[in-house]
């Protein structure tokens, strides 16, 4: 999945992120508080906020859970066990899927 989001934006709200994923935005407030490595800010009246490195972290949850089917728990404990070499494997597709995307559009207008 290629999520695309402003990188110029410092934070993001839940529902810009439920629309980004896909989901309900009650799903994203479950996994906030399932998952140690989200961190979102919270604003005066107390919304959730998150930043580019939270994105990233959702990116993740979403992959082990949604696309590779892992269970909340399996998914935790392959974050604590693998999180950097896990990041990196998925940072690589994302990138490979935008590049697929490019080509298919390049190839559209031919």
């Amino acid at each position: 999945m290629h999520i695309e989001l402003s990188k110029d934006k410092l934070y993001f709200s839940i529902g810009e992120l439920a629309d980004a994923f896909g989901v309900n935005a009650s799903l994203i407030r479950f996994w906030d508080k399932e998952f140690d490595i989200l961190k979102p800010k919270k604003n005066a009246k107390g919304n959730r906020m998150f930043t580019q490195e939270d994105v990233k972290n959702l990116q993740l949850i979403y992959h082990l859970v949604k696309e590779r089917g892992f269970t909340l728990e399996g998914a935790k404990t392959h974050l604590k066990e693998g999180q950097k070499k896990t990041l990196d494997k998925y940072e690589i597709i994302s990138k490979l899927e935008g590049i697929k995307e490019q080509l298919q559009q390049i190839k559209g207008e031919m």
